[in-house]
């Protein structure tokens, strides 16, 4: 997240709503995504989502670790450093997200919405994946954040990337591996 916006070239969907509130609320960027992890938590009550010790985590950890990453991280000069910059946010972001999906220690907030939606309606993660982001795009849009052509690549590939990786990085169940051996 930290590098999308050191990019310069868009944030990506989240983040957008994320620097929305912060123009209008106040705090940091990293304060917001906090807040808005526990708060979308309680969109998992009517998808029968359960949280685990990685969902808490990623509420508690995230945010803390954006703002860090902040200030540790640059900004590049030159327009090609700029997009590695961002497709490496975009790749990162996706294998991540399939990696700590996969442990099965609990799905992020986001994340967790993702995986209850699909679940109730059986429609593709990458389907749910890519609504979700352009609807919070529009309402950090609306609330002033700021988008670019990072936004629009990170929204239109982060559904897909994770569609790919998390059938690599799922940990069998006991049940799985049994039926495997």
């Amino acid at each position: 997240m930290a590098l999308m916006l050191r990019s310069g070239l868009g944030l990506d969907p989240w983040d957008v709503f994320h620097q929305g509130l912060q123009r209008v609320l106040g705090l940091t960027v990293g304060a917001w995504v906090t807040i808005c992890g526990a708060l979308v938590l309680l969109l998992w009550i009517p998808l029968r989502q359960c949280p685990g010790v990685g969902t808490v985590a990623n509420v508690l950890v995230i945010g803390a670790a954006m703002d860090l990453s902040l200030g540790l991280v640059g900004s590049p000069h030159g327009l090609l450093a700029r997009v590695a910059l961002m497709a490496a946010a975009v790749l990162l972001n996706g294998v991540a997200t399939g990696l700590y999906i996969g442990a099965r220690l609990g799905p992020g907030p986001r994340d967790g919405l993702m995986t209850g939606l699909h679940r109730r309606t059986g429609r593709s993660l990458r389907l749910i994946r890519t609504g979700i982001e352009l609807t919070v795009l529009v309402a950090g849009l609306l609330l002033g954040g700021t988008a670019g052509l990072g936004t629009v690549v990170y929204a239109l590939l982060i559904g897909p990337l994770v569609q790919v990786f998390l059938p690599w990085c799922t940990v069998p169940t006991a049940a799985e591996t049994s039926r495997k051996g």
